[in-house]
C-alpha cells in the first residue's frame, strides 16, 4: 500500500486548471520530488494534500484512509505536515515557542510539548537560538525555523515546498545535509524545489508537472534528460552544465 495516492486530483480557479488530473503515489521511506514551472500547480496540489484547499474532483489517500473533507489540524495530527513557501513565524514569540506550537498539535502537554520543541530546535541546528525571537533570525534560519515547526508535529510525512528558496550554495548544501538526515530518520518526503541540484540529490523518483498536468515520472537521471522536460522546465543549459549524479 501506498504512503499517499491521489487519482485525478484537479482544482480550478475560474477558467485555469490549476491541476488537472493528477495521479500520484508515494511510497512509505521514499523522498518523491515535485517540480516544475512557476505556475505549474505544484503549490496548489500541496494545499490540496495538506487540506487548505478542497478539490474540484478526485480522491486522496493517506495511509489508506481518505483526506476528503478533513480540516488541516487533523490531517497534520493523522501524520502529513507541511512546510509554506513564505516563511511567517510568530515574530515575537522565541524560536523554541515557535516550534513548541508546533509540538502542542500532537502532544498538548505543556511540559511534553516543551521537550520535544527543544529536541527538534536543536536537531535544526537552532540550539543557539532558541530564547531569541523569531523577528531576528536570518532568511536562513527562517528557513530552519518552518521545517522545525513541522517536525514538531512528529510527521510520517513531510511535504517541504521551496524550503531553499533565496538561499546561497553553502546554506543549501546545509538544508540538504539536514533533509537527508531527516529522511533517514524514517520521515518520508514530498518535495517541491527549483533548485535542481538539490531535487537530484534528494529524491529517488520525481514527477513533473506542466499546467497542471503530469508531463514526466521517473528517477533523477531519467528526469534530467527527457525530452519535454527539458523543453517546460530544465533547459539545454542545465543539461550540459549538470549532468545528474
Amino acid at each position: 500500500m501506498s504512503l499517499l495516492e491521489t487519482r485525478g486530483l484537479s482544482k480550478h480557479f475560474g477558467g485555469v486548471h490549476a491541476v488537472a488530473g493528477l495521479d500520484l503515489t508515494l511510497a512509505e521511506g521514499e523522498v518523491l520530488g515535485l517540480i516544475g514551472p512557476n505556475g505549474a500547480g505544484k503549490t496548489t496540489a500541496f494545499n490540496l494534500l495538506s487540506g487548505f484547499l478542497a478539490p474540484d474532483a478526485g480522491e486522496i489517500r493517506f495511509r489508506g484512509r481518505s483526506l476528503l473533507g478533513l480540516k488541516p489540524h487533523t490531517i497534520c495530527q493523522l501524520g502529513l505536515a507541511r512546510t509554506f513557501q513564505i516563511v511567517r513565524p510568530f515574530p515575537r514569540l522565541s524560536v523554541l515557542d515557535n516550534v513548541m506550537v508546533g509540538a502542542l498539535a500532537r502532544h498538548p502537554a505543556v511540559a511534553r510539548a516543551r521537550g520535544l520543541a527543544r529536541a527538534v530546535v536543536e536537531r535544526v541546528g537552532l540550539g543557539a537560538r532558541a530564547a531569541q525571537p523569531a523577528a531576528g533570525l536570518t532568511l536562513a534560519e527562517r528557513k530552519r525555523l518552518e521545517l522545525a515547526r513541522a517536525l514538531a508535529t512528529e510527521p510520517m510525512l513531510l511535504l517541504l515546498d521551496e524550503v531553499m528558496a533565496g538561499l546561497n550554495p553553502t546554506e543549501i548544501a546545509t538544508l540538504v545535509a539536514l533533509i537527508g538526515d531527516i529522511h533517514r530518520g524514517g520521515v518520508s518526503i514530498l518535495l517541491i524545489e527549483h533548485n535542481m541540484r538539490a531535487v537530484m540529490a534528494l529524491s529517488h523518483r520525481i514527477v513533473v508537472l506542466n499546467f497542471g498536468e503530469t508531463v514526466a515520472e521517473g528517477p533523477p537521471a531519467v528526469i534530467a534528460s527527457h525530452p519535454r522536460v527539458i523543453e517546460a522546465y530544465l533547459g539545454e543549459e542545465y543539461v550540459h552544465a549538470a549532468p545528474p549524479r
